[in-house]
């Protein structure tokens, strides 16, 4: 635990109502300076975050904080008549202030004003740093893009001066722009800074990273880099301790199995001794009484080893990670070299994506991204000045942000057994289990998932669909993954075949799965091919 905590958990536990326990007598502490909170889809890390800021009560134990906490969730629930001051948090101190420079002297307005009479400057200067000013406070929700929103509500964190400050994934939906400014906040946030992020750039610029797994919180003094190889180095040592310790319980039960085959054989030798009467009866007997106990303490010694063994052998196995990988077997949707799949059409270019190529559609929030992927999917008509596109396969899967497309009611078994009719059940379950997906989760609805296991039905839903997608089409398919998530997903895609578009601002992500043709869209319509990602 650190000596300068900022947030202290004392054997946290909370319980949802239905009784699932969400997190278990957690015990740690976030010090002071910038940590990232990582952990798997489900572990409890937004939950934990409630818990800190006071939006949701644990069920037993204690939270103790050395000051005000700033919260800002996963998902801004905005009025589009919202303003930005309203957004900011200040909204309150600039009309109190407001009010007494017109005369009103009411204690109210000195109450809400406190300390802050130069709340406006340091919103103006605040706000200069993400492309905005203090001529914005009055400006509507509804004139500014949502990453824009996300990045004005964190900015008032700052100029709100809250000593703690707690991040749900706040790079969700962020341009690489936004990203880059946010990445400038974060380097210069005063006080404590909680982020939890599967965004690895983001995560590189944090003091300390913290994993919850296991129903512990694990604390680490560094970067996720540094963390990762910490990992890996302590599970490559765990992993020997293990092979070490069952190596030892196999010499010891050995050696117990050695030691009763010699007290057998002295058994038969004694009882042929006094069979064929060459010692007195009384000496055999006491002879007999004292083997009988030399034996006795002799197994029990060697039984206490190997019951040592055996505990080594336990307690090294829980140091070890059960972390499973995707290893998919996929027919091959049979997309020769040369074989025009689809094309992307502007005023000046057309781009064809063709073969088993992977293609990325970069560029701006509010460029027309997911437009542009919706009426290739779907054939609308395209917008007018905007690019447009057009399909050579009807074999297509997509993957929209929402992950919608599902019967929520039924299983994970009766959705992909809905695209893929003529697959074995047998066949289905083997390939779910590939995909980390088994035992009841296979069978419960899909409303009763975890994010990361509705994710992969999603994606079982188009990897496993007959007769196999020629093309597939993922829109930020990273959104709301965890960091093992999306390793996951890039081990699957490794496997497919087919043609790839994929809408990303995450770029670490696409140099993981080999962009073969990267494609810009900027603000006035236009596409650009670019040779790399820039990162």
């Amino acid at each position: 635990m650190s000596t300068n905590s900022a947030i202290t958990l004392r054997d946290l536990t909370f319980e949802w109502p239905d009784g699932s326990v969400a997190l278990d007598g957690v015990s740690d502490t976030f010090g002071t300076g910038r940590t990232g909170l990582i952990g798997r889809n489900g572990v409890g890390k937004s939950t934990l975050l409630k818990l800190i800021a006071g939006e949701l009560r644990p069920t037993s134990g204690q939270i103790d904080t050395t000051g005000e906490v700033g919260y800002l969730p996963q998902s801004l629930t905005l009025r589009r008549d919202t303003t930005v001051s309203e957004l900011l948090g200040i909204h309150g101190v600039l009309a109190a202030m407001k009010a007494v420079e017109s005369g009103d002297v009411d204690q109210r307005h000195f109450d809400a004003i406190g300390d802050d009479w130069d709340i406006e400057s340091r919103a103006d200067e605040a706000l200069h740093q993400i492309g905005f000013s203090a001529g914005d406070l009055g400006r509507r929700v509804a004139e500014v893009s949502g990453g824009e929103a996300m990045l004005i509500a964190i900015t008032g964190l700052r100029v709100r001066r809250t000593p703690i400050t707690l991040l749900d994934e706040p790079t969700n939906n962020l341009d690489r722009p936004a990203r880059a400014r946010l990445a400038e906040l974060t380097d210069q946030w005063p006080g404590t800074l909680v982020v939890v992020s599967h965004d690895l750039e983001l995560l590189e610029r944090m003091d300390h990273t913290a994993e919850l797994f296991a129903g512990g919180l694990d604390t680490f003094g560094g970067p996720y880099s540094a963390w990762k190889e910490h990992r890996e180095n302590e599970q490559a040592a765990a992993v020997q301790a293990a092979r070490s310790a069952q190596q030892a319980l196999k010499v010891e039960k050995r050696q117990r199995a050695e030691a009763e085959t010699k007290l057998a054989r002295r058994e038969r030798t004694a009882r042929k001794t006094q069979k064929d009467g060459g010692i007195p009866k009384i000496l055999a007997g006491n002879r007999a009484s004292k083997a009988q106990a030399s034996a006795g303490s002799m197994r029990s010694t060697l039984d206490h080893k190997v019951q040592a063994a055996q505990a080594a052998v336990d307690a090294a196995d829980e140091r070890v990670r059960d972390e499973e990988h995707i290893h998919l077997v996929l027919p091959d949707p049979g997309v020769p070299r040369g074989r025009r799949i689809a094309e992307l059409v502007d005023q000046n270019r057309t781009v064809v994506i063709q073969g088993p190529e992977r293609v990325a559609l970069i560029g701006a929030n509010g460029t027309g991204k997911s437009t542009l992927i919706a009426q290739l999917v779907h054939a609308a008509e395209p917008v007018p000045g905007r690019p447009r596109g057009s399909l050579s396969t009807e074999l297509v899967g997509y993957l929209p942000q929402s992950l919608d497309g599902m019967d929520d009611d039924a299983s994970a078994m009766t959705n992909v057994q809905a695209v893929a009719p003529g697959t074995p059940p047998g066949t289905i379950r083997n390939q779910l289990a590939r995909l980390l997906l088994r035992g009841d989760s296979v069978d419960r609805p899909v409303s009763t998932l975890s994010g990361g296991e509705r994710f992969r039905v999603s994606l079982a839903r188009l990897l496993l669909a007959e007769p196999p997608a020629q093309l597939l089409i993922l829109d930020e398919p990273t959104n709301n993954l965890d960091i093992a998530s999306v390793e996951q997903l890039a081990e699957a895609l490794d496997a497919y075949r087919g043609a790839l578009l994929i809408v990303s601002h995450d770029h670490a992500f696409l140099e993981r799965i080999g962009v073969d043709t990267i494609v810009e869209l900027d603000g006035d319509g236009r596409m650009h091919q670019r040779r790399d990602l820039g990162l």
